[in-house]
C-alpha cells in the first residue's frame, strides 16, 4: 500500500488556487498577490517550496521559458501525460505566456524530425510574437 503524500494547510491552499485557474500559467508573484488579496498569510519561500514539491509529485508543471521571465506553474493533476507536448507562445509586449496544444504544431514537429533531422522539445519550444490583446491596443 502506497502512502499518500502529506499535504500541509499551505499546500492545500495553493492546490485549491491552482485548480481554480486550471489551464492557466501562473507565477509565484501572482499566487502571492492572490493570497494577499484574500488576507491569507503564506510566505513567498513557502510557496516556492510547496510548488517544487508539487512539481516532483507530478501535480504541477513548471515552465521556465527564458532567463528574463519568472517561472510559470500550472496545475495538471492526474493529467501529466496530456501536457507532454505543450508548446508556448510568449507575447513580446506584455510577457503573457499562452499554452499551445494544437495538431498543426505536432505536424510541424514531425516535419522537423523527418525533413530536417531535428527533434523539437515541447517543454522548451516557444513562439514569440504579439498576443491578441496587445495587437488590439496598437
Amino acid at each position: 500500500m502506497t502512502k499518500a503524500p502529506y499535504k500541509t494547510k499551505q499546500m492545500t491552499e495553493i492546490l485549491t488556487f491552482l485548480k481554480s485557474v486550471q489551464g492557466r500559467h501562473v507565477t509565484v508573484n501572482e499566487i502571492c498577490d492572490f493570497f494577499r488579496e484574500k488576507g491569507i498569510s503564506i510566505g513567498t519561500t513557502t510557496i516556492y517550496r510547496q510548488l517544487e514539491k508539487m512539481v516532483k509529485e507530478g501535480l504541477v508543471a513548471k515552465y521556465v521559458i527564458d532567463g528574463s521571465s519568472s517561472a510559470c506553474f500550472e496545475y495538471i493533476g492526474d493529467h501529466g501525460e496530456e501536457h507532454e507536448n505543450c508548446y508556448h507562445c510568449k507575447c513580446e509586449k506584455c510577457g503573457k505566456l499562452i499554452h499551445l496544444q494544437c495538431n498543426e504544431v505536432e505536424i510541424l514537429k514531425q516535419h522537423m524530425q523527418q525533413h530536417h533531422d531535428f527533434q523539437m522539445d515541447p517543454h522548451r519550444t516557444v513562439f514569440y510574437g504579439i498576443c491578441g490583446e496587445c495587437s488590439k491596443k496598437e
